[in-house]
């Protein structure tokens, strides 16, 4: 089944509300074998017509969010019952419910709340315990060529336990079982997007999968969509080519993949960071059960703290400079013994668009990891980017150092 989103809004467009509901409908979506087909973003009032007659003959399914409000640009009810011709009528049980919910709240109605117990005579109502607007559910039409038209209100804490409680359920009895498949995301790290698809992509597209990639900095999704017996097959492929560069097959992040692993262990970290200004410690301390694992973390930029905090000789400062293997193994030796942890990142680098020379230039990272049971490891990356880029390769790169060695 072709299935189509339509949300309205002007202040969507306008940049004053991030529009939230295609990822949430698409994640509700897909475990019933549904996937949008084409999404929409329309103001409020008449473009949502034109909008709405498009997607006649086109689509089996029209989510439409928004614009069942009772002010006077909420027109979405309206615009569907005059396509359909169908005439609107005061639903009862609706109206009740609304009284109720304004009563407990002892709140004063405007008159302009009726409007939001009006439904086309043939609609379905799709109720709202977190709001006034309840949803509609039209079904196709003989002779109009309309598709199920559900009418969602905007709002994510209405539209949500909707979706969940009444749209998936209803969906799922027109897709029947024939159509579901399954996905699988696995999540590479220190790899190129064309380096990925190079080694796996031909092998994989000839298992009859549906394949696709998602590049961020550092990092490279792929993601097989196909029955359960094609993701085995690709499974394999991708393990055996791939290896110790995938960081986990079912969408954790690099952070939370760590913090696990470490928990598991029994085991500690800290961080001594200089150019990543404390990054990699947000990263970490956004997973939960972070606690567990995360002791402390140093952002020494300065060459004093890194001196006085972490205890980098000064000798190494003035022959090296900061930028150096020895001073990055030595903050990372230092955030170690200061947090008596079992492991320690440290990073130092020349971040840009300054304070770069011939022999340092501008992009120039060293990353440090410091444990209690081997010789201190430090890389030397190359990351000639903005600044923003560049403390997220720098991040990224750090904690795939750490990953690899706990694999």
């Amino acid at each position: 089944m072709r299935l189509e989103l339509l949300n309205t809004g002007t202040e969507l467009l306008l940049g004053s509300v991030i529009n939230t509901h295609v990822k949430f409908l698409a994640e509700a979506l897909f475990p019933i074998g549904l996937r949008i087909s084409r999404q929409v973003t329309v103001p409020d009032g008449d473009a949502i017509r034109d909008a709405v007659i498009e997607t006649f003959g086109r689509t089996d399914v029209l989510l439409i969010t928004g614009g069942l409000g009772p002010t006077t640009d909420d027109v979405t009810r309206e615009i569907v019952s005059d396509l359909l011709g169908l005439e609107l009528i005061e639903d009862a049980e609706v109206w009740r419910q609304i009284e109720e919910r304004f009563a407990r709240r002892q709140l004063c109605m405007s008159p302009r709340n009726r409007r939001q117990a009006m439904r086309p005579e043939p609609a379905t109502v799709l109720w709202n315990p977190h709001g006034t607007a309840p949803g509609l559910y039209v079904p196709p039409l003989p002779g109009k060529s309309s598709p199920h038209i559900f009418v969602l209100p905007g709002p994510p804490r209405e539209l949500r336990p909707m979706v969940e409680d009444y749209v998936v359920p209803m969906l799922r009895k027109l897709v029947g079982q024939s159509a579901i498949s399954e996905m699988r995301v696995f999540r590479t790290a220190g790899l190129g997007e064309s380096f990925v698809e190079e080694k796996v992509g031909e092998q994989l597209l000839g298992l009859g999968v549906e394949l696709g990639y998602c590049a961020r900095p550092g990092e490279v999704d792929i993601r097989v969509i196909g029955t359960a017996e094609q993701l085995g097959l690709a499974s394999e492929i991708i393990r055996n080519v791939l290896s110790t560069s995938i960081v986990s097959d079912d969408q954790r992040s690099l952070e939370a993949v760590i913090v696990e692993a470490l928990a598991s262990r029994g085991e500690s970290l800290s961080t001594a960071e200089s150019c990543t200004g404390g990054a990699i410690a947000h990263r970490i301390t956004n997973v939960p059960g972070a606690s567990a694992v995360f002791l402390e973390g140093f952002v020494t930029y300065a060459n004093n703290a890194k001196r006085r905090v972490l205890g980098v000789p000064k000798e190494d400062l003035e022959k090296y400079g900061a930028v150096s293997e020895s001073v990055a193994a030595a903050m990372a030796e230092g955030g170690r013994k200061a947090a008596a942890s079992d492991y320690a990142l440290a990073t130092t680098g020349i971040a840009g668009p300054t304070g770069g020379s011939e022999g340092k230039p501008v992009g120039t990272v060293f990353i440090a990891l410091a444990s209690k049971d081997h010789p201190t490891r430090v890389e030397k990356p190359f990351f000639p980017t903005d600044r923003e880029r560049f403390k997220e390769l720098v991040s990224q790169t750090a904690l795939d150092l750490l990953r690899r060695n706990l694999c």
